[in-house]
């Protein structure tokens, strides 16, 4: 929670002293965000290598969380987090805070899409079973005969 201080341009609170409770966050495996970036970047012709660097990538913005603040990209990161946001797999969002003298500080953050993460693994992985369950039809004569 951040608060206006007369002492000082913002005061964080945290702590014991504050009842702030925690909040239950996703954690996003290393393989789960490269699954689903296979699955939105491969058909544009992403390679199984890019694919895993740019999720290595992004993990080290993101590690265990969802959201980062903008102003710790780079020009050429915030060009991969665009290009990231054009696929459905980032977006952002922007928080205002009154400082001294009345002045607003706006704070851009990029914010993982968890949900459009997951559509696209349920994607990948519904292939799969339907192929699957083709084989799965097709009777012991078949194959015998083939």
């Amino acid at each position: 929670m951040i608060l206006k201080d007369e002492n000082s341009l913002v005061t964080i609170l945290g702590g014991e002293q504050d009842n702030i409770t925690p909040k239950k966050v996703s954690v996003v495996t290393f393989e789960e965000l490269r699954n689903a970036l296979t699955a939105l970047l491969g058909p544009k012709g992403m390679g199984p290598k890019e694919v895993s660097e740019v999720a290595e990538y992004l993990l080290g913005f993101f590690g265990y969380g969802t959201e980062v603040i903008d102003n710790m990209l780079q020009p050429d990161d915030r060009d991969v987090f665009y290009m990231l946001e054009e696929e459905g797999l980032l977006g952002t969002r922007q928080e205002e805070v009154l400082v001294t003298r009345g002045r607003i500080w706006r704070i851009h953050y990029w914010i993982l899409k968890l949900d459009r993460m997951k559509r696209a693994l349920e994607k990948t992985t519904e292939g799969k079973e339907d192929y699957q369950a083709l084989y799965d039809d097709i009777s012991e004569e078949v194959w015998v005969r083939h």
